[in-house]
């Protein structure tokens, strides 16, 4: 599920000031959720002024996925930038050598056993952000299966992780990144936008979602998966030369099928 929006500045105090300390590449990583201003706040209830009728949320479910084709036919593969960073976010994509499948660091090759073609699948895999960068960076050892959610993605995500839960083999990894509670770009929603709690239409027609840590930890251990890492991503977007900092909100997490006893 590919869902993007531009977002304004806003006063990093309250927020930090609440924060463990940054890591290493300027991210903060907490289980917990951003405390609001009173502005933020205010912002969040003039959203519940006016709704989206119910009536216009069905016609928005039904004609999803003609907002998206309209999306991408506007533009193109220009909107999502190259996702080079996921094997820096989830090193468990990386190969032991990039540039020779089946190799290890010293350039010796793994056994039969080891030497087995790892399965990737990639689940709202949108124009290929992730995954042709993945092939670009020398990761070629995967056989890789991409699809894209159904428009009624947020209703059937349930369903959705279960029949992942039972796709996978015992051991592998669930990798999740998606948007946080109040991010910026939820909170620059304005009033007629809000369809549901944290889920919202764009002016374009196309629609996001903006998940709780918790909400995500749920979702995945009722489906039987082990919750082995889950966390709001706090980063901030910078770009100096057109002087903008905006913050924003992500949920990641690293969810496993348990392996079977031996």
């Amino acid at each position: 599920m590919a869902t993007d929006s531009k977002s304004p500045t806003v006063d990093k105090s309250d927020v930090t000031a609440r924060l463990p300390k940054p890591s290493n590449l300027g991210d903060v990583v907490t289980d917990r959720t951003k405390v609001l201003t009173d502005v933020e706040r205010g912002q969040l209830e003039e959203q519940n002024k006016r709704m989206v009728t119910p009536f216009q949320a069905q016609k928005l479910e039904h004609e999803a996925r003609k907002h998206w084709d309209l999306f991408y036919k506007r533009n193109d593969t220009r909107f999502f930038k190259d996702r080079h960073w996921t094997t820096r976010e989830f090193s468990e994509l990386l190969s032991e050598n990039p540039a020779v499948p089946g190799t290890l660091a010293d350039g010796t090759r793994r056994n039969d056993a080891e030497n087995q073609q790892k399965t990737l699948l990639e689940v709202g895999c949108g124009v290929g952000n992730l995954i042709f960068p993945l092939i670009e960076d020398g990761h070629r050892d995967y056989f890789i299966y991409a699809c894209d959610l159904s428009p009624r993605a947020v209703e059937l995500l349930p369903a959705v992780v279960a029949n992942i839960f039972r796709l996978i083999k015992p051991g592998g990894m669930v990798l999740f990144r998606d948007y946080g509670r109040y991010d910026m770009a939820q909170l620059r929603f304005k009033a007629g936008h809000k369809i549901g709690e944290n889920f919202y239409v764009r002016q374009d027609g196309t629609r996001s979602y903006y998940f709780a840590e918790d909400e995500v930890a749920t979702l995945f251990r009722q489906a039987g998966f082990a919750v082995l890492l889950n966390s709001y991503i706090h980063r901030r977007t910078i770009n100096a030369k057109e002087n903008i900092d905006v913050p924003r909100i992500f949920v990641q997490g690293k969810f496993q099928k348990p392996p079977q006893p031996e």
